[in-house]
């Protein structure tokens, strides 16, 4: 069929036609706004999941209710170097010129400014983060050097400022899980200040399964603060939705075997059903799609997959961070104990623990139980045993005797 009909979107974040299965964070990010526009105090929310169960997309939907019910937002991927202070002064500052233009400003949103200048020049005392900022920094305010203490400061200036306008504050925080702990400790110290003014400011953040663990390391008090909704791969009716409903707008339509094939294979993961029904699409002669057409597209679904969403992560690793993962991919999908890991590569849990600590460090591996990894990537198994064989490494004592 013609591709360029085709409506399937396996894009990093892009928005899905069909946003299937996920009613349930809309509506609760549709409570929280409301309470928060109610003068009333809501959870700020931390989606996590693995990889490709679309967090990105919902961020984006979040953020396009927010910008309907005119609240200023600001959004950020945070990174493993990303200098967190400095982007979160320029966010603050596109927040502040959404809550109202300069020539608006009330005395709360100049007052916000001028916090603002006093953060940024603790940060930078060169000026660099001032532009547009021709006014007095606060004296007193965000100024203490004491990143927690600042950051608190400037976000109840902001949350005074849009109360003020009539408005509130969405900041939508992806790949969350690559905060630093003072960098983690200090936001949600910010956040809880301006629970307890009842400020409209609020975080709406995506991560990785561990998230909610480094929240509560970061503070005690999180899991008060936030709500953790999990989400994942998609029931069989709403994975059909999101396969079926793009392509029956277009009058094309699937055989039932073909739609169960397609379910069975992507096991219901968002990302894959767009990949495979983007690929399905374009190789299939007429409407409707056959199971005979979704078997002879596999092949293809498999190589693009094996080219880029799985191969980019495989890449990131070393040698033997490879073939720990490897070792993983033999046992399964599962969770699976460092132990059960040692005796395929046969060393000890001790030896292999640095190998299991860079893995989580670099976002492949979660820790969901004491002793425990999993991917956290769907169907990476079925990737590394697919294109890596098993290679139990040796000993280095014996490879240094090898190369006497």
């Amino acid at each position: 069929m013609d591709p360029r009909d085709n409506p399937y979107t396996p894009n990093a974040g892009a928005q899905p036609p069909a946003l299937a299965g996920r009613e349930d964070e809309l509506t609760n990010f549709d409570v929280l706004l409301a309470r928060l526009e109610r003068g009333a105090t809501e959870q700020s929310m931390i989606i996590t999941g693995l990889r490709g169960v679309g967090k990105t997309v919902l961020l984006g939907a979040f953020r396009s209710k927010a910008e309907a019910r005119q609240w200023a937002t600001a959004e950020a991927e945070i990174t493993k170097n990303s200098e967190f202070g400095a982007n979160i002064g320029q966010l603050a500052r596109r927040v502040l010129l959404q809550i109202a233009p300069r020539a608006r400003w009330e005395d709360r949103a100049r007052r916000a400014a001028s916090v603002l200048k006093s953060f940024s020049l603790t940060l930078r005392p060169d000026g660099s983060l001032n532009a547009g900022l021709d006014l007095d920094a606060a004296e007193g305010l965000a100024d203490s050097g004491d990143f927690s203490e600042d950051l608190t400061d400037l976000f109840v200036a902001l949350g005074e400022a849009a109360r003020a306008h009539g408005t509130g504050v969405v900041f939508l925080f992806d790949e969350v899980q690559f905060l630093g702990i003072i960098q983690f400790e200090a936001l949600i110290a910010a956040l809880h200040k301006t629970v307890q003014r009842s400020l409209p400011i609020t975080l709406v953040a995506a991560g990785l399964p561990q998230i909610p663990k480094l929240a509560g390391e970061a503070k005690s008090y999180a899991e008060r603060l936030f709500t953790f909704p999990a989400i994942g791969k998609l029931d069989s009716p709403d994975a059909t939705a999101a396969l079926v409903a793009p392509a029956g707008a277009l009058s094309v339509a699937y055989t039932d075997d073909a739609v169960a094939a397609i379910v069975r294979y992507t096991e219901g993961y968002p990302y894959f059903l767009q990949e495979y029904g983007k690929i399905v699409w374009d190789e299939a002669a007429e409407s409707p799609i056959t199971e005979s057409d979704v078997i002879a597209a596999q092949p293809l679904v498999e190589e693009k997959l094996d080219g880029s969403f799985f191969r980019v992560r495989a890449e990131r690793t070393t040698e033997l961070e490879l073939a720990y993962l490897r070792a993983m991919a033999e046992l399964g999908p599962n969770p699976q104990t460092a132990s059960s890991v040692a005796v395929v590569l046969g060393r000890t849990s001790e030896q292999l623990a640095p190998i299991r600590s860079r893995l989580v460090e670099k976002g492949l591996l979660y820790t969901p139980g004491y002793g425990l990894a999993a991917f956290t990537v769907p169907q990476f198994d079925r990737y590394l045993i697919r294109n890596h064989p098993l290679i139990v490494p040796a000993p280095r004592a014996r490879r240094k005797q090898a190369g006497r």
